[in-house]
């Protein structure tokens, strides 16, 4: 069992959870994730490690509520216990002196890369982080961001803050102001890292997609988190989950990302009903 020590709201239905898994905060770096089950009839999710303190022998997590296994987390409290939780899984990302860093990060991705993006400022480099958005109660982590960023711009589709845009467009802008970038490394929707993906071949410049598809055992065995780089298949859960973007073929990904997307919904409804949940809690 791993209990939940803090719990934080950190946007609409985004929740941060601290959780003792000292074996994990032991060895974890990253990049890396963790595989979890709620409960004994849940499904296997993974969740990237958003942070670790080894002292106290804890990890961070943050995730938002969209399926049912995420909305039954969230509805776990302090003091409550995640009944499976491995880790840490997958490879680390290589962290060293580029230059000019870019994070583009949409949704729930800077989740995904705020520790990453620390580790790449611990090395020196000038960071500049794009976040994006539905609106400004979607944005998470900005302050955190901030703190490590040397520059951060912010896009939101409605406008409610920032430019009304794309994080894409933004880093157009950035990159036709002249601004040398060495580096990009994008997390967030499919759609988005693809489109950064796009836009950063044209002008050649290194990006690596962090990427979270559907996962069962972690290990490669299932075959599950199959993707396809460079032509050659490959699996996220023990080869990534961070890859060079402009070899991933993310219209295979997005496929197979929404194959399973009537039964979520159905599922999603189902457990909301049994527990008198509402969809708009």
């Amino acid at each position: 069992m791993n209990k939940i020590i803090k719990k934080e709201v950190v946007g609409e239905k985004i929740k941060k959870i601290e959780v003792e898994a000292p074996l994990i905060a032991k060895k974890a770096l990253p990049g890396q994730f963790i595989v979890l089950r709620v409960d004994e009839k849940g499904e296997r999710i993974p969740l990237t490690i958003a942070g670790k303190d080894s002292e106290k022998g804890t990890i961070t997590l943050i995730f938002q509520e969209v399926g049912t296994t995420t909305t039954k987390l969230g509805l776990l409290n302090e003091g409550e216990e995640i009944l499976n939780l491995v880790g840490p899984l997958g490879k680390t990302v290589e962290i060293e002196k580029y230059g000019n860093v870019c994070i583009v990060v949409g949704g729930v991705g800077a989740a995904f890369v705020y520790w990453m993006a620390k580790a790449f400022k611990e090395k020196d480099n000038y960071i500049i982080t794009i976040m994006g958005a539905r609106n400004e109660k979607l944005l998470i982590l900005e302050d955190q961001m901030r703190e490590i960023s040397d520059e951060l711009l912010v896009a939101t589709d409605d406008g409610s803050k920032g430019i009304k845009g794309f994080t894409t467009d933004v880093l157009e802008s950035v990159i036709n102001s002249g601004k040398k970038i060495d580096y990009v490394l994008t997390a967030g929707p499919i759609i988005m890292m693809k489109k950064v993906s796009d836009i950063t071949k044209i002008y050649n410049i290194k990006t690596v997609a962090s990427l979270n598809p559907i996962m069962i055992d972690g290990t490669g065995m299932c075959g599950g988190c199959r993707i396809t780089v460079g032509g050659k298949v490959k699996f996220a859960c023990v080869d990534g989950p961070d890859f060079d973007a402009h070899l991933v073929d993310f219209g295979e990904l997005l496929k197979r990302t929404s194959l399973y997307k009537t039964y979520e919904e159905e599922s999603l409804k189902r457990f909301l009903h049994r527990c008198k949940i509402g969809l708009d809690r």
